[in-house]
């Protein structure tokens, strides 16, 4: 019975592991019943549940299968950049190609990530953590989680649940902010249809995005050059296996041991800390920020248009895509039935893809 007892995880169980195991069936909870981010938080919610169960040797050094995927996977930034080339091959830039302009709408949602970067600061973390805690507002899960395992990984778990957790609740976030700086005559304005993009176009956009950004901000390269990589794929025309592959299989892939190596973090020590409450606050100061820096030039391009430009779309330059996108034809159309801002707000909210990837290398340029 003595040895019996020795090898359980009964007694060795804590009360923090508990909280944890809790916080775990919640995530999976609130991914099954709510579909709130169900790819990334029912895996991150059962890595939580199986990390806090003592003497799995799930996390243990060096053979713990779990410390092999947050080592060789996501310490090595290969896992978010894997998911990047997805996402470069399931995005249509043509919104943005369409009105170039917009791309300034992206631009300005990133005051965000300054915004919770200051905040951070006035909290008391060190530079390094207030650059991953204010990547936040770019409202993109990998280029968050690449930022924090590059500047900050202590933080990781806790850095990742608040940006996933937020991308979700988009649809909540986002409105009230909206609504409180546009008037009703703003949000009824009704857009002129978008040009139509050439092939070539298409094709050029990703390989002078490349270039361009790696010669400003080297460091960006990774993120930039796998997401413009997986969309050249998706234009060109001949690589169609490929771009299906890295639409579905690969990301679906990458995803998994995203899921569970951001839970590898989530240990009872480690989360519920002080320290994470304010993280979770601060990402919220980040997702309302960035939507307002992005309403706040489009009000400008409104008045500049003499009336011509929804402003509304600036919300949707926080990146968070498509949700965000949706969020602003949704409250378009509640204004009025017959206006259809989706494809004009996609040109911000792909923008805001670049941008925050962007922004996360400029942070790392400077601090790493």
């Amino acid at each position: 019975m003595l040895d019996f007892q020795s090898l359980t995880g009964i007694f060795a169980l804590t009360w923090g592991n508990i909280a944890m195991i809790s916080i775990g069936i919640l995530f999976i909870f609130l991914g099954i019943k709510y579909k709130m981010e169900p790819l990334l938080l029912i895996p991150i919610g059962f890595s939580a549940i199986i990390v806090n169960l003592p003497l799995s040797g799930l996390t243990s050094a060096p053979e713990g299968f779990l410390h092999l995927v947050y080592t060789y996977l996501i310490r090595t930034e290969a896992i978010p950049l894997l998911i990047f080339l997805g996402i470069g091959a399931m995005t249509d830039f043509e919104p943005l190609l369409a009105d170039p302009k917009t791309f300034l709408l992206g631009a300005a949602a990133q005051i965000g990530i300054y915004c919770a970067l200051l905040s951070a600061l006035i909290f008391g973390f060190n530079i390094n953590e207030a650059a991953a805690i204010g990547i936040i507002g770019g409202a993109d899960g990998p280029t968050t989680i690449y930022t924090a395992t590059k500047l900050a990984p202590e933080i990781l778990g806790a850095v990742a649940v608040a940006a996933y957790s937020y991308m979700s609740l988009v649809p909540i976030i986002q409105p009230p902010v909206i609504k409180s700086l546009t008037t009703k005559k703003e949000r009824r304005v009704k857009m002129e249809p978008l040009r139509k993009v050439s092939k070539k176009e298409k094709i050029i956009f990703p390989i002078v995005t490349t270039i361009v950004v790696g010669l400003l901000v080297p460091p960006a390269v990774p993120l930039i050059g796998m997401l413009m990589f997986g969309n050249l794929l998706r234009e060109c025309g001949v690589t169609e296996r490929l771009s299906k592959t890295s639409q579905n299989e690969l990301i679906n892939i990458a995803t998994i041991f995203l899921g569970l190596g951001v839970g590898y973090m989530m240990t009872a020590d480690k989360f519920l800390t002080l320290e994470t409450i304010e993280i979770l606050f601060l990402g919220i100061v980040a997702f309302a920020t960035a939507t307002a820096g992005g309403v706040l030039l489009g009000k400008l391009f409104y008045l500049l248009s003499h009336g011509k430009i929804n402003p509304m779309i600036g919300a949707a330059g926080v990146s968070a895509v498509p949700m965000s996108a949706r969020v602003v034809q949704k409250m378009g159309a509640k204004e009025d039935p017959n206006n259809f801002l989706l494809m004009h707000a996609m040109g911000p909210n792909v923008a805001g893809v670049i941008g925050s990837a962007i922004a996360a290398g400029v942070f790392i340029a400077y601090l790493l």
